[in-house]
């Protein structure tokens, strides 16, 4: 059987601040097995990059706060783990590739002994060790050159080659969970296509779990095996790559799709945007936080939270009508309401 990594059960990280409670993670819960892929998709401030740094134990506190749920890492609470047992985990069973590489690789150490640093950290390795397997993981990742660009420093190194010594680094223990926060943001087209190759290339070697947080519909289509949709701070939907692409039960997850210009499809070269925009964190209508961009909102929709409702086999949507008859993607707005609604 499929080992299970991590299940995140209806975790909660809330941050007090002065103008109020920002609940940043509300409710969310997903599971990562070997050698799996997860895709985590949302709008700027949806809660991706939080529940990512929470798998890492990275959230400082104050000002973050769980207020509910569990993380768990082979069946052993992340939430309880002391900070000494956390250090052995993180970089070395669960490592993480952030946004922007010039904000993780100190300016003043060269890019192999950055590498290398891990491998002394958690494996014990000596210098000389150490170094030779940092070339190694420098070639691994596709750096030409690797034996004399290890001695270079992060700005002599491109965007994408510094994206690529950061997933060397991820890699260089083994991790079994790898968790890549907007891997190919400030990459061309061209770079961001050679990164998803590479991370796939290195999945089916190494057979290392992929948490992929990203805004790119796209890019999520060309790895992920399972996807988590989220909205101000919590789950709207939940499936295969399969049915969030071809099946998605939530206006939420529509309109991400229709918000993408497609060549191939009549009608599609024009860009069709959400309306509106994302809500406070500090002061989140009531209901369901997407009613007021939703065109299909009821009064229900304005008073009720929706719980997630089982759509078919594990896919989830957080909707009141998610999975009715006639409240499918295309359908005209107000085709699905409630008596009197």
């Amino acid at each position: 059987m499929t080992e299970r990594l991590l299940e995140v059960d209806g975790f909660r990280m809330h941050f007090s601040t002065r103008d109020g409670v920002v609940k940043a993670v509300d409710d969310v819960s997903f599971t990562l097995d070997a050698g799996q892929t997860l895709g985590v998709v949302g709008e700027s401030g949806s809660g991706k990059s939080v529940t990512a740094l929470s798998i890492m134990g990275l959230v400082p506190s104050p000002p973050g706060e769980v207020v509910g749920g569990d993380i768990r890492f082979k069946g052993e609470s992340i939430c309880a783990m002391s900070e000494e047992r956390m250090r052995h985990v993180r970089g070395n069973s669960i490592a993480m590739i952030f946004q922007d590489p010039m904000t993780s690789l100190n300016p003043v150490f060269r890019v192999g002994r950055q590498v290398a640093e891990s491998l002394r950290v958690h494996k014990g390795a000596s210098r000389a060790e150490a170094d030779a397997q940092a070339v190694e993981l420098l070639d691994l990742v596709g750096i030409p050159h690797a034996h004399e660009r290890a001695r270079d420093y992060p700005h002599e190194f491109s965007g994408g080659m510094r994206q690529r010594a950061m997933i060397a680094m991820a890699l260089a223990c083994d991790p079994d969970i790898l968790i890549a926060d907007e891997p190919t943001t400030a990459l061309d087209v061209t770079i961001q296509a050679q990164i998803i190759e590479l991370m796939e290339a290195l999945q089916a070697r190494t057979g290392t779990a992929i948490i992929i947080i990203t805004h790119d519909l796209g890019v999520v289509a060309d790895i992920a095996d399972r996807v988590l949709v989220m909205y101000a701070g919590r789950p709207v939907e939940y499936g295969t790559a399969e049915e969030i692409f071809y099946r998605p039960a939530h206006p939420y997850t529509w309109g991400l799709h229709d918000s993408l210009p497609r060549h191939d499809v009549p009608g599609k070269s024009v860009l069709r945007p959400i309306e509106g925009q994302p809500p406070s964190l500090v002061d989140l209508p009531g209901g369901c936080a997407f009613h007021p961009r939703c065109p299909h909102a009821t009064g229900r929709c304005r008073t009720e939270v929706p719980e997630p409702r089982d759509i078919h086999s594990g896919h989830k949507a957080a909707c009141h009508y998610a999975g009715e008859p006639g409240f499918v993607r295309g359908s005209e707005p107000g085709a699905t309401r409630e008596v009197g609604a």
